[in-house]
């Protein structure tokens, strides 16, 4: 930024000022710009909820599992709110490259907005070493992908919400009829290599993002009502392992920012002579299937509400408590476990489950 480049080039904040974060002449358009960034954003944005699906697995949950969820904050305003920062100093919205990117649909590493940059800067070798990154973050995105979904669809099949051959697991616990089923979707990504084909990717993109949204709206009523029962039967928060400040209104600002968001993300298809049959169940295919899928398995199975004096604030509590009450080393942190697995720190009791 300050002409430490092979340019020698002291951009600062220029690329801010001229052409601006988002092109177009108007607020309208502005806005519109801004509303396809977020809804970019929403599709990269999940992930922080599956780090509960490990609890069921990790040695000592009320521990890693909290530490865990502290790390999110920090990695979000790093990856994601310092990542969009740095893109926007680093490279114009009007770049002629990335304007063709865009255009075109280009969906190799040459398509992102670091290698551009680095390109114009003639910074040479880091376009490779972001090249090598992001196979190794692929790698890493699939590696939790496949695990969570597998065991989302074992766990629907042990509450009789999925058929009861997905229950079948090998000798060591591994639930292969889910597994194999899951297995099946990443072929799906074949479908990029033809242009005609690529509409289906991108319709089942838009599904899956707009299932990422409706699973942090349901999350937030979740919270809710959990929240409202400990009112009423008058259990504290601040005595279980993980507390959330600013509650309920945290809860509700981010329901009510998620409904807009699920509402408005397609509404390019509202735009005058824009609409088409396509277009609108490209965006809101998953929008109108939950309400009819829920509604479907509430009449079926005869589900009821419960009332907040009727929700069960104890279940397995006491079953978690033995088991935890059950180790005799402390929880150590996963730092002290590494350095102690590398043989850099010794006399350290190892959890090396927990690692």
């Amino acid at each position: 930024m300050v002409g430490g480049n092979p340019q020698k080039d002291a951009y600062g904040f220029r690329a801010w000022r001229d052409p601006g974060p988002i092109p177009g002449s108007g607020s309208l358009a502005q806005f519109e710009g801004f509303l396809s960034a977020l809804w970019a954003a929403t599709f990269c944005i999940v992930g922080p909820e599956y780090i509960s699906m490990v609890a069921g697995e990790a040695k000592r949950p009320r521990v890693y599992i909290k530490n865990a969820f502290k790390t999110v904050y920090f990695r979000f305003g790093a990856f994601f709110i310092l990542g969009a920062l740095c893109v926007g100093v680093v490279l114009p919205s009007n770049d002629p490259e990335l304007t063709q990117v865009v255009t075109e649909g280009e969906k190799s590493a040459a398509a992102s907005p670091y290698v551009i940059a680095m390109k114009n800067l003639r910074i040479g070798g880091l376009p490779h070493l972001v090249n090598a990154l992001l196979i190794t973050s692929i790698f890493s995105a699939g590696n939790t992908y496949t695990y969570c979904a597998t065991r989302t669809l074992y766990s629907l099949a042990i509450e009789g919400r999925a058929p009861k051959i997905l229950r079948k697991c090998t000798k060591n616990g591994v639930p292969i009829y889910c597994f194999v089923v899951v297995m099946i979707f990443p072929f799906l990504s074949f479908l990029q290599l033809s242009d005609s084909a690529a509409k289906v990717l991108t319709w089942l993109t838009n599904i899956i993002t707009a299932g990422g949204v409706i699973n942090f709206i349901v999350m937030q009523g979740t919270f809710l009502c959990f929240y409202r029962a400990c009112k009423v039967q008058g259990l504290d928060r601040k005595t279980l392992p993980y507390y959330g400040y600013f509650q309920p209104y945290g809860a509700w600002i981010a329901l009510g920012f998620e409904i807009v968001v699920v509402f408005v993300y397609g509404y390019s298809t509202f735009l005058p002579g824009a609409f088409t049959v396509e277009s609108f169940f490209t965006y809101y295919t998953l929008l109108i299937l939950f309400p009819i899928t829920f509604t479907f398995w509430k009449v079926l199975k005869r589900t009821k509400f419960k009332k907040a004096h009727e929700v069960d604030l104890v279940w397995d509590a006491p079953l978690i408590d033995a088991y935890e009450a059950s180790f005799i080393t402390p929880p150590v942190g996963f730092w002290t476990e590494m350095l102690q697995l590398i043989g850099l720190k010794r006399n350290v009791p190892v959890d090396k489950r927990a690692v």
